[in-house]
């Protein structure tokens, strides 16, 4: 997908719609002028784009957004075709070509539909599409849902190997406080890692017309983090903005990594940690914590102090510390029971009544994405 790696652009509904909830064709005119832009500069861009159910209320006629599953899908349907006609429209008079790719966590949890869904992604880019992404609404359901679309657009930067992925977003970034209650709050310009004192400040929604908030972005600026893409928060609505973006201009809140400390890490951690859908969660000592970041080790079954969930081996878990903070995802190799028998045992001993299991980590360092 070219050297660099294609530059990811989404857009939530909060940005893209106008006063009255309908999509701002003078907004979606702006950013596929700039899309454009950059493409004639060499660039490839995806664009991960909301606004689907705002689009097919304008399209149907409702007033509301719909209440009920069947109806919003339904919308959802109307609105999405809606929406790809607007961005094909838009970007064809400058001469480029749009194509619309709409995803549920099926196509990324498993590996196969995993590479599949990749290589749909390389060959549109290197056709001169841009694809216009969104979540397949009409037929997604809870359990195969992204739940944001700031996340599918992280899980498509590290699919595609991108080089960037930019928010557009209805704020100019992450602030002390949130500014909104608190006008003394300054904008953060630059995140080198998420403590746990920006991850408490986060907040929800903040329009009628988003499903995420800045909690849903800090979750897409984790992932990117581990993945060693640099990424930007920034005001969607200011006048070249993501030009401005790429071009290296210090626009927003950028979350990258400290030099010689990016992840990069191999594309078959990325799909666990990012595409995988975590069936428990396992809970660990301080100790295990700094093995697990600080010495690169695989989890072990004496740093563990807790389990939740129903998984068995093979399923995706989350790790966290004491305190509830996400330290890693990863594939167990023992079941839920097994770990209720063994947590917190070391592995000599463990080998005695699971001879089957001799040597063998909880979660092998090679198996999992370390946040």
């Amino acid at each position: 997908m070219g050297g660099q790696g294609p530059i990811v652009v989404k857009i939530g509904s909060s940005t893209l719609v106008d006063a009255a909830g309908a999509p701002d064709r003078a907004f979606i005119g702006s950013l596929c002028s700039q899309v454009a832009r950059l493409m004639d500069e060499g660039h490839e861009v995806v664009v991960v784009s909301s606004g689907a159910a705002a689009a097919g209320m304008e399209r149907l006629g409702l007033k509301a957004r719909p209440k009920d599953l069947p109806t919003l899908q339904a919308c959802c349907a109307a609105g999405q075709a809606a929406l790809t006609e607007i961005y094909a429209e838009v970007l064809s008079q400058s001469g480029h070509a749009a194509g619309q790719v709409l995803m549920t966590r099926r196509d990324v949890v498993d590996r196969e539909c995993y590479l599949n869904t990749r290589n749909t992604f390389e060959r549109l880019l290197e056709l001169g599409v841009v694809p216009i992404v969104n979540e397949n609404d009409t037929v997604s359901v809870a359990e195969l849902s992204f739940s944001d679309n700031d996340m599918l657009g992280a899980i498509v930067s590290a699919l595609v190997g991108a080089s960037l992925y930019v928010i557009l977003s209805d704020v100019e970034g992450l602030y002390t406080a949130n500014p909104s209650t608190h006008p003394e709050a300054n904008l953060i310009p630059r995140v080198e890692e998420l403590t746990p004192e920006i991850l408490a400040g986060a907040t929800g929604a903040g329009s009628a017309f988003g499903t995420g908030g800045m909690a849903s972005k800090l979750r897409a600026a984790r992932a990117m983090l581990a993945a060693g893409i640099p990424m930007t928060i920034c005001e969607g609505r200011k006048a070249d903005v993501l030009v401005d973006v790429v071009h290296g201009k210090k626009v927003g809140t950028r979350f990258e990594a400290f030099a010689g400390h990016a992840a990069h890490e191999g594309a078959r951690k990325l799909w666990i940690g990012l595409a995988g859908v975590p069936q428990g969660t396992l809970t660990v000592d301080e100790g295990a914590v700094h093995a697990l970041v600080d010495r690169g080790s695989s989890l072990l079954p004496a740093g563990v102090i807790a389990t939740e969930g129903e998984y068995a081996a093979g399923d995706v878990v989350d790790i966290r510390a004491e305190d509830g903070m996400l330290v890693a995802r990863g594939i167990t190799r023992y079941s839920a029971d097994e770990v209720m028998r063994i947590h917190g045992l070391k592995l000599d001993v463990i080998e005695r009544f699971l001879p089957e299991r001799e040597g063998a980590p909880l979660v092998h360092r090679d198996e999992m994405l370390v946040f």
